[in-house]
């Protein structure tokens, strides 16, 4: 199955495609004349825009600290989305608040399913993150587990297999 169909079929991937499209709905309803709404508008699309693409760089990426890098950045723009939509009930120019509801709604059912993608990630495959905060729970670092140096790595080797 081709990597795009892969991403296409994860129920997380499809909740954000949902969720994009509640929030072009959402912008299509909007007031034009309203600088506050108009800029919340494009935040929310750019939030949606980015929440799908990172779902698919960490289906690409399959180290645990890539994808956990997307996975933070997903959580980030998936909590931005919640407030600029939430912040359409106070406006006075808008009325559409179902979709509101609606969309915060969807965010919801999306975090549960972030949950339990999150965890399905393979903690065995990762490289050691040096700033600590995408390793993996209990892995140790490279320091106490013997570390390879400049000397275990050979150049020649690596592009042996190009010659072929």
């Amino acid at each position: 199955m081709p990597r795009l169909d892969k991403n296409h079929n994860l129920p997380i991937f499809q909740k954000a495609e949902l969720i994009y499209q509640l929030v072009e709905s959402l912008a299509a309803s909007l007031p034009e004349e309203d600088t506050y709404i108009q800029d919340t508008k494009h935040l929310m699309r750019e939030d949606t825009m980015i929440i799908t693409t990172k779902i698919a760089g960490a289906e690409g990426g399959d180290l645990y600290s890539i994808r956990m890098q997307n996975a933070a950045i997903i959580r980030e723009h998936a909590m931005h989305l919640y407030v600029q939509v939430g912040s359409l009930r106070l406006h006075k120019n808008y009325k559409e608040l179902e979709y509101v509801q609606l969309i915060r709604k969807e965010l919801n059912d999306f975090r549960l399913l972030f949950i339990e993608w999150t965890a399905s990630f393979d903690t065995n495959n990762h490289i050691w993150d040096d700033w600590g905060l995408f390793n993996p729970p209990g892995a140790i670092p490279p320091s106490e587990q013997g570390t390879a140096t400049e000397n275990d790595f050979d150049l020649n080797a690596f592009f042996d297999d190009d010659e072929e």
